[in-house]
């Protein structure tokens, strides 16, 4: 990882910290969080509604996650490698297991089921902070931007990225599901799994390397039984006849060819097969070019 990465990763770090400890205290923050739903948005600009409701979804963990993965499939596919889908599935899995720890050990309710004017509403039964929908959106197309081939296409992957994921969370903020601060960690919480995947590559090297290697074997299994071949790494070891009995049977064969003294030893007696004569009136099958022998006895006229 690169000093540049690791700067931004402590900045974003210290970042999710003061926005935890500012709620904690029910500092400034909470008090623009309750404005914001005070205002409530969605009433300001009611034709905008319809529109949000359906931009919202690229949020979701189920729709974004199906639509990337089919990307990243394809682009496996073509480049015959399953590290695309590997850092997917690894990023989401950091996602899940981070955001949703917080979620639950803070216990945040939401704007719709807030219990007290003013307060931080921490440590009850919701699960909110951080949102969900931003941090996924963050999350999910961040990784096209980092599995970007080309630099103009992570340029451009990574502003697609920004859109969707700012977009999502000032809709949530819109629609009056979360508070400012749960966006606020919600952009916080999926920056640090962008940053932190370099440092998971070499676990996710020896997971390909293991999928591979299994993939190859299962294929050759389902295979070569059919050559009467042994499958790939099962250790079959094929029979080979002891070096002696190769060079014997070939010098035999090779006096034969040369018309040597691969026969009998002298004083010996050589048979010879016996044609019998044939019949008056029987007609010949066709012969053997190679052998000149007759391929099948013709029938009586």
């Amino acid at each position: 990882m690169s000093a540049v990465r690791r700067s931004l990763f402590a900045a974003t770090l210290g970042f999710y910290v003061a926005i935890v400890v500012a709620v904690l205290n029910t500092s400034l923050l909470v008090r623009m969080d309750w404005q914001v739903m005070l205002f409530r948005p969605y009433k300001q600009w009611p034709e905008l509604h319809a529109f949000l409701d359906y931009f919202v979804v690229m949020g979701q963990r189920g729709p974004t996650a199906v639509l990337v993965a089919a990307w990243l499939g394809w682009r496996s596919w073509r480049q015959r490698t399953i590290r695309p889908l590997l850092v997917l599935a690894s990023s989401l899995l950091a996602l899940n297991v981070t955001v949703g720890a917080a979620k639950l050990g803070m216990g945040r309710e939401g704007p719709h089921y807030a219990n007290l004017m003013g307060s931080n509403e921490m440590f009850l039964t919701g699960d909110i902070f951080p949102s969900g929908h931003t941090a996924n959106a963050v999350v999910t197309w961040g990784v096209l931007a980092y599995l970007a081939s080309t630099p103009r296409a992570r340029r451009w992957l990574s502003i697609l990225a920004a859109v969707f994921a700012l977009g999502v969370g000032t809709t949530t903020v819109y629609l009056g599901t979360h508070w400012v601060s749960d966006v606020l960690l919600g952009w916080a919480a999926g920056l640090l799994i962008l940053l932190a995947l370099p440092w998971g590559e070499p676990v996710i090297a020896r997971i390909q390397e293991h999928i591979e290697v299994y993939w190859a074997r299962m294929r050759s299994a389902a295979r070569l039984p059919f050559l009467g071949l042994p499958p790939v790494g099962t250790g079959t070891a094929w029979p080979v006849r002891p070096a002696a009995d190769r060079a014997s049977s070939g010098a035999a064969s090779s006096d034969r060819h040369r018309g040597g003294t691969g026969g009998p030893p002298h004083g010996g007696t050589r048979t010879h097969a016996v044609r019998a004569p044939a019949l008056r009136g029987a007609r010949r099958g066709p012969r053997d070019g190679r052998t000149g022998r007759t391929l099948s006895p013709a029938p009586w006229n």
